[in-house]
């Protein structure tokens, strides 16, 4: 279904009674969404579902009470304070944002109109709000797992594939998450007995060559950390990965739903169906200083076996009674 098409639906049918709170005379509100996917991209059409969702049942019905604006980065960070600059001369009375770099950009344009971000990574250190208690500007939401958590994307990756000793490691060099991510596992590289190197994802011919390259040694895996660019390709990173017979590890379920081994990650649809809640809050007269951010609260583990027998792995009884999803 086509973008378009698949938001009119979502709006058409919003018209439900438990929506119909608006009232004669009542003002407009505005909302923002700031994603830094591709428009056509599937998945961000389910985390949109899943916000106009929320929306609706605590009565916030879009083009009856409230005007939703959609922008989109596709993965281009330099475009991201062009965007963010013209979401905010629309003078909307909340924001939703997906990502540091998009979060970022957003408050360079304005410290004023309130944020609520999904999947921000270290929103402390990253000066996004002064403490996760009190945020204490004008932002803040339900941030991304600490960087620490990334570690365990090897340990999957030695228990799905115990001969790996080599493993590529995507990362977004414009964001510095994607250093502290690439941190994280090498820290536990050493006591596994791994080499790491680091794979930047700035495009889909650098994507290609460095993963091509790589695969070339024996004993090596793929561990996919989170990123706009690498979900924006992952319709090559996947099909690579299999070509090279590459075990892999990736940050959410919708990887291996695409054909990837493993996944481990927060529930990315469950973030944004709880970010209603705090949009509805903030249009009710709370301020983003006063809310604190959040951290997530249901993580997935997914294996894909058709995809493990293609690689010829036996996937390990103890994982697949952790598994939160088995796809046969």
């Amino acid at each position: 279904m086509k973008r378009r098409a698949f938001i009119a639906l979502l709006r058409g049918a919003a018209a439900w009674p438990l929506a119909a709170r608006a009232q004669q005379g009542e003002r407009m509100r505005r909302i923002g969404v700031f994603l830094p996917y591709a428009a056509s991209d599937l998945e961000s059409m389910s985390r949109i579902t899943a916000l106009l969702q929320g929306m609706q049942e605590l009565g916030w019905t879009d083009r009856r009470n409230v005007r939703i604006e959609f922008r989109w980065g596709a993965g281009d960070a330099r475009q991201y304070s062009k965007i963010a600059a013209e979401l905010i001369a629309l003078t909307p009375d909340v924001v939703v944002a997906l990502g540091t770099l998009a979060v970022s950009a957003l408050q360079r344009a304005t410290r004023t109109v309130p944020i609520v971000f999904v999947q921000v990574s270290d929103p402390v250190g990253g000066g996004i709000v002064e403490t996760l208690a009190r945020p204490g500007g004008n932002a803040t939401g339900f941030a991304a797992p600490e960087y620490v958590t990334s570690g365990k994307y090897l340990e999957l990756l030695k228990e799905m594939a115990p001969q790996v000793t080599r493993a590529a490691v995507t990362r977004d060099p414009a964001n510095v998450a994607g250093t502290a991510q690439f941190a994280a596992i090498q820290t536990a590289a050493s006591s596994l007995g791994v080499e790491l190197r680091p794979v930047d994802v700035r495009d889909a011919a650098e994507i290609e060559r460095s993963i091509t390259t790589f695969a070339r040694q024996p004993n090596r895996g793929l561990i996919v950390t989170a990123s706009a660019p690498a979900q924006i390709h992952r319709a090559l990173i996947i099909p690579l990965a299999a070509q090279h017979r590459l075990p892999a590890v990736y940050p959410y379920r919708f990887f291996v739903t695409e054909g990837g081994l493993i996944s481990y990650g927060p529930d990315t649809i469950d973030q944004f169906r709880r970010a209603a809640g705090y949009v509805d809050r903030i249009l009710k007269g709370e301020k983003p200083a006063d809310l604190p951010v959040q951290a997530p609260t249901k993580f997935e583990l997914v294996i894909n076996l058709k995809t493990a027998k293609a690689l010829g792995l036996t996937v390990p009884d103890s994982l697949l009674a952790r598994a939160d999803e088995v796809i046969e």
